[in-house]
C-alpha cells in the first residue's frame, strides 16, 4: 500500500512541501510577505468575513511560502496515512467516493495543523536571514511579551516581540532607561532606542517618555 497509486498525489503533495521547505532554507530564511500582526476581527453583524477564513489557515501568521510548505508537507503525510487506514477498512478497494473523503479529510486536518506549526517554525527558520547587527532594531517598534519592563538598574528583564528591517518577528531582552516613568505593560507597544550590555533599552510609545527621548536625542542628517 506504500507506493499505491492511489498514494500518487499525497507523495507529489510532500515532495512539494519538502522542496519548499529546502527554497525557504537556501533562501535565508523566506521573506515576511504578509502582515505578522494583521488583525482578523470578526464582523460585528456576525455576517462571513473572508479574513476570518484567512487567518484560520495561518494566512498572516506566518510566511506564506513557510505556510504553504508546512501545509503540503502535512496534507502528504496525513493523506497518506487516512489512505491507509481506508484501505484496511474496504479490505484494499478504496471507492472514489471514499478516497474524496480521505482528499477533503486530509486537507482541512492540514490546514488547522499548519495554522498551529507554522509560526514557531517560521521562528526557527528566521534566523537565517537574521540580520546579526546589534543596532538594526533601534527606531523599531515593538510589542511587550512580557508582564511588564522593568528599569535597567534593577535585576529583572522583560521581553518585547520586534519586526526587524526583514519582516523576521523576533523576541528579545528588554529593560527601561533609568529617567523612564511609564513602565509599559503586557500587550503595549514600545520604541527601541539603545542596545547595551546584552539587551535593548525600550520606552512607551506615545508617552512622554518618548517625548523626552525625541527631545534630546541627536537629530538625523
Amino acid at each position: 500500500m506504500l507506493f499505491n497509486s492511489a498514494n500518487l498525489p499525497y507523495w507529489i503533495f510532500l515532495g512539494m512541501g519538502v522542496l519548499l521547505f529546502l527554497f525557504v532554507i537556501f533562501s535565508g530564511g523566506g521573506e515576511q510577505d504578509t502582515d505578522t500582526d494583521a488583525d482578523y476581527d470578526t464582523d460585528t453583524n456576525g455576517e462571513f468575513n473572508v479574513s476570518q477564513l484567512w487567518g484560520w489557515v495561518g494566512i498572516g501568521k506566518a510566511p506564506l511560502i513557510l505556510l504553504l510548505a508546512t501545509d503540503l508537507s502535512l496534507w502528504g503525510i496525513v493523506g497518506w496515512m487516512l489512505n491507509v487506514l481506508s484501505s484496511s477498512l474496504f479490505t484494499g478497494n478504496i471507492t472514489n467516493f471514499a478516497g474524496s473523503i480521505v482528499l477533503f479529510a486530509s486537507l482541512l486536518i492540514s490546514l488547522f495543523m499548519g495554522r498551529l506549526i507554522a509560526e514557531p517554525i517560521g521562528k526557527i527558520f528566521a534566523e537565517f536571514g537574521e540580520d546579526t547587527s546589534s543596532d538594526r532594531l533601534i527606531g523599531c517598534v515593538g510589542t511587550v511579551a512580557s508582564f511588564y519592563i522593568p528599569l535597567e538598574n534593577q535585576s529583572k528583564i522583560g521581553q518585547v516581540d520586534v519586526l526587524d528591517t526583514k519582516r523576521n518577528l523576533l523576541t528579545i531582552s528588554a529593560v527601561l532607561p533609568e529617567w523612564a516613568t511609564v513602565a509599559p505593560q503586557r500587550g503595549e507597544n514600545v520604541i527601541i532606542i539603545e542596545f547595551k550590555s546584552q539587551k535593548y533599552v525600550v520606552i512607551a510609545k506615545d508617552s512622554p517618555d518618548e517625548e523626552h527621548w525625541l527631545a534630546n536625542s541627536s537629530p538625523r542628517n
